[in-house]
């Protein structure tokens, strides 16, 4: 049977633009899993993990008017957007070059021994070793922060694990120059090409995650197609830790005191966040609960008159194209569902961007539950709420998001209980604020309770590293067995406690 080709496709006409590779066969990708696992050991040395780490940043860099001319051309998302999204990843390889010199990251905890305790304790060395190869599935919507380069792949090849990617086929050419990219930074700084090997096609992404020498894996998508790999993973006859990032509604609750304050500014920072990307964000605010009345009112119009400016826009691909105008017309002919501004086509390739507006009393009951799912693209549901007790009963029926958001006024006596009702729906609150821009940071966390991702982790900033790692102790180990990190005099500097 012949191996299926790849094309790279470009998305603002639907046409095929070349052949970029063929899809990975079951062999191909065995001997794929197989060679990064050969590459483990030159992995462990630390310094050349950093300096490989920045050698990548400084060739992404380098290339940048190349990479950002592919990128473009395969997901339409501009030169300004991926310009400012390739100086994201390269600080993310940055960051965690630093995250791999300094060391804190081992965990490294000593207890000396002391017979005198109860029970006696004996000498006791602990630290964190990467759990091994690590496979990586591209996002659609971030060719590069959550692709190839991307978060996933910096801090597995962090922690010490080599990477197998699944290439996403909406943008396969960007996928294979990234690639490359860091393959030729690991040769220059002394490794193997294979701490990084790349595959294309959905089958072989099934049996990647299958395969026995993977270790763990990353995934950002679909909730069906992170659920369907994550089911995969456990389903080994040795499970594997499957982080996945799958969908997230990011609601916002906006306070009666806070409309009252300032309607225009919020509706008006509602519009941006929401079209952001073309809504192709995992952090778009997809439902809002507005109050009632006049200030509500407010709020709407001036949202209503920011999305109408809006312009129609390419998504990703047309099969999301597809989804989302299937989505928001399922939406918008529920009963009682207004459509300020009407999302759906915008023309043959485009979508016109829309906000949906429903009673929250209609949610609160158990109504119209597929407004309180995604809508991949640009358009929000606006809920408007009549009593604190109506907007908490329906709070409590969202499931678990990325962010969560609340807006209110200086001096606003609801923001505490709401604060507290947001905070077990979501992995980062924020407050008076919009969640589409997340900060690589040490303190960012950039995941949540399920279907938002699979585990407690976070994807983004520098505590990312801890997925692809594993405690180990070492008790009553002679000095000289022990690793550098963990021997007496603490040869390498490493902080530890």
């Amino acid at each position: 049977m012949a191996a299926e080709p790849v094309w790279s496709v470009d998305p603002r006409t639907g046409k095929s633009r070349e052949q970029v590779a063929v899809e990975a066969t079951a062999d191909e990708v065995d001997r794929a899993v197989r060679a990064a696992h050969a590459a483990r050991e030159a992995l462990a040395d630390r310094t050349l993990r950093a300096a490989f780490l920045r050698t990548a940043a400084d060739l992404l860099d380098a290339s940048g008017e190349h990479v950002v001319e592919a990128a473009d051309a395969e997901t339409a998302l501009g030169p300004v957007r991926l310009t400012g999204e390739l100086a994201r990843t390269t600080a993310q390889l940055r960051a965690f070059a630093e995250v791999v010199e300094e060391g804190s990251f081992l965990d490294v905890r000593i207890d000396a021994p002391d017979p005198a305790a109860t029970p006696p304790r004996p000498d006791m060395r602990r630290w964190k070793i990467p759990l091994g190869v690590v496979a990586v599935y591209a996002a659609s919507n971030f060719p590069l922060a959550f692709s190839v380069p991307g978060g996933d792949t910096a801090s597995a090849l962090a922690a010490g694990c080599p990477v197998v990617v699944k290439a996403h086929p909406d943008h396969p050419a960007t996928s294979e120059l990234c690639a490359s990219l860091l393959r030729r930074a690991a040769a220059r700084t002394g490794l193997p090409e294979d701490v990084l090997v790349l595959v294309h096609g959905f089958d072989a992404g099934v049996e990647l995650v299958r395969h026995p020498l993977v270790a763990a894996a990353g995934f950002t998508g679909s909730i069906r197609g992170g659920r369907a790999l994550f089911d995969e993973a456990v389903a080994r006859p040795v499970p594997i830790p499957f982080h996945g990032e799958l969908g997230s509604l990011n609601p916002v609750v906006i306070t009666e005191a806070a409309a009252a304050e300032r309607a225009e500014e919020i509706g008006a920072g509602l519009a941006g966040s929401m079209t952001l990307g073309v809504g192709q964000f995992c952090t778009k605010p997809g439902f809002v609960l507005a109050p009632r009345g006049a200030d509500g009112d407010r709020f709407l119009d001036a949202l209503t008159a920011a999305v109408s400016e809006t312009e129609p826009a390419v998504m990703l691909d047309h099969r999301m194209r597809d989804a989302f105008v299937a989505g928001v017309a399922e939406r918008a002919a529920l009963a009682g569902v207004d459509t300020p501004v009407t999302p759906g086509a915008g023309g043959a390739h485009t979508v016109s961007a829309g906000v949906l507006a429903v009673d929250a009393a209609v949610l609160a009951d158990g109504g119209h539950r597929v407004l309180l799912e995604e809508c991949f693209g640009p358009v929000t549901v606006v809920a408007r709420y009549s009593t604190r007790e109506e907007a908490a009963a329906v709070l409590g029926l969202l499931p678990g998001n990325l962010t969560a958001t609340l807006h209110i006024a200086e001096e606003d006596e609801a923001a505490a209980p709401l604060l507290a009702a947001l905070t077990p729906l979501a992995g980062r609150v924020l407050v008076n604020g919009w969640p589409t821009g997340v900060a690589v940071a040490p303190a960012q966390h950039h995941g949540g309770p399920y279907p938002a991702t699979t585990s407690t982790s976070t994807s983004v900033g520098a505590t990312a590293i801890e997925r692809w790692l594993r405690p180990v102790t070492y008790q009553s180990a002679p000095g000289h067995l022990l690793p550098p990190e963990l021997r007496d005099g603490n040869p390498l500097g490493v902080p530890r406690r």
